[in-house]
């Protein structure tokens, strides 16, 4: 008697619990499951079967098989389900790949028994943009392998050289290449990194290959997240602070340029001019203009109000990998994979000069007072006039591509990374390396033991 009274109360409690447990999200934990396991084959840039599941509404309609994907509160009638399901490996999603696992199965079927309700603002919206920010898993104690560096930035006073590394940015001193501290909590891949005007934010841009793209808003001093914004379906490429450092131009994998409102992480303008990845971004002086370099060939002037097109340059007929104003605002310089840098009008988008030929790819061009910087496949990295684009001088002494690149004024240096993890450090006025490094930390520890 004792035993089944028991059972009866456990029974009414078990029965209490799953009756008060919170309905399943779509947004924290339906979508997250999509865009792991689905968006790649199913996404913007490829639709299998003709379906697509990079949004809410997209999901909810048929593909080629007409087959209805969800029927809410049959979670057995509902062809998303079945697919997930069968034993049939040609039916089976993912194709070619491993079966999802039970436990997210088993949310996804709740989720549609509960009626398959969306619980965001916009059922159009890109799933990338609804899911909640992740907290990002932390990077290896050790690195096996060194990672291409694909950004770098000084901070503001000099002091120090922020690197990309895998989930996070490694920070090393300026003098000495000592590692100072690991900045964590950041995308798989880092392709910018830019402090405010001010000095009091650091804008990161990332993300995970076509996954997922972000721009992290931290403090400066503390390291302290503030914000995600500008969440996208691709990396983000490029991100350029206005210079009132009051909005962020951010440059996507997605083909997108936006502009967001730093104090409030908030999209004000999306330029959909480009037809392919957009590299890199750059404002004119008075930030009236911006000018994108895309894979699409080509490079373009906006009126940074209103997002309106000025002139498009296709003179390059590869690739544009970076791009930055004349001082004089009248012309724009743009790098590619031409090998070359190309000086061309706004007005009218024609070419007034070649800048310099290099031994392979150009990359991204880093424009500070009266210098321009770019770095190239030939493993160097170059110094221009801005005003007359006459060559100062070539840095050699990379041993692979030249990536990225940071020049501070005060301090007449320059960083640049390459693809093999190195970073080297040079005084620009008598053109001397200072410091050589690979920013892979405990990776020259754990080779030598």
């Amino acid at each position: 008697m004792r035993f089944a009274t028991l059972h009866c109360v456990i029974w009414v409690i078990g029965c209490s619990t799953m009756s008060m447990a919170a309905p399943i999200s779509f947004r924290e934990q339906v979508a997250p499951i999509l865009m792991d396991n689905c968006i790649s084959c199913h996404g913007p840039k490829r639709a299998e079967g003709g379906y697509r599941v990079d949004s809410f509404e997209r999901m909810m309609k048929a593909g080629d098989s007409e087959a209805v994907p969800v029927t809410a509160a049959k979670a057995d009638e509902s062809e998303l389900l079945r697919r997930l399901v069968t034993d049939d490996e040609a039916e089976r999603m993912p194709l070619e790949g491993e079966p999802i696992p039970d436990p997210q199965v088993a949310v996804v079927k709740q989720w549609i028994a509960e009626g398959a309700k969306y619980d965001a603002e916009n059922p159009q919206a890109a799933l990338a943009t609804i899911i909640p920010a992740p907290t990002h898993p932390d990077p290896p104690e050790v690195y096996p392998n060194a990672m291409p560096i694909t950004a770098i930035a000084f901070r503001p006073d000099g002091s120090q050289v922020l690197a990309s590394g895998y989930h996070e940015l490694t920070v090393w001193d300026a003098a000495s290449g000592k590692l100072v501290n690991r900045w964590k909590n950041v995308g798989q891949r880092t392709h910018a990194i830019q402090f405010s005007p001010d000095g009091k934010w650091l804008a990161v841009g990332g993300g995970s290959p076509g996954r997922q793209g972000e721009v992290r808003l931290f403090e400066a001093d503390t390291g302290t997240l503030v914000r995600v914004m500008g969440t996208t379906t691709d990396v983000v490429q490029d991100i350029a602070f206005h210079p009132a450092g009051d909005r962020l131009a951010v440059a996507g994998a997605d083909s997108v340029v936006r502009i967001l409102e730093v104090a409030t992480g908030k999209e004000i303008l999306a330029i959909t001019s480009h037809s392919d990845w957009v590299f890199a971004l750059a404002w004119n002086q008075d930030g009236s203009q911006l000018v994108s370099a895309s894979r699409d060939k080509t490079a373009k002037v906006f009126d940074a109000k209103t997002g309106e097109l000025l002139i498009t340059y296709a003179g390059h007929g590869a690739p544009v990998k970076g791009v930055a104003f004349h001082p004089d605002g009248k012309e724009v310089f743009s790098a590619g994979s031409d090998k070359k840098i190309h000086r061309w009008k706004v007005a009218d988008g024609k070419k007034s000069a070649d800048v310099t030929t290099f031994g392979g790819e150009a990359y991204k061009l880093t424009a500070v007072g009266p210098f321009m910087f770019c770095g190239s496949e030939d493993k160097s990295i170059r110094q221009f006039q801005r005003a007359d684009h006459k060559q100062v001088r070539a840095f050699t002494g990379h041993s692979d591509w030249v990536f990225a690149n940071a020049y501070h004024d005060a301090t007449k240096r320059l960083a640049a990374g390459g693809f093999n993890g190195e970073v080297k450090i040079w005084n620009t006025e008598d053109g001397q390396e200072v410091v050589s490094l690979v920013a892979a930390p405990g990776l020259q520890t754990a080779k030598s033991e």
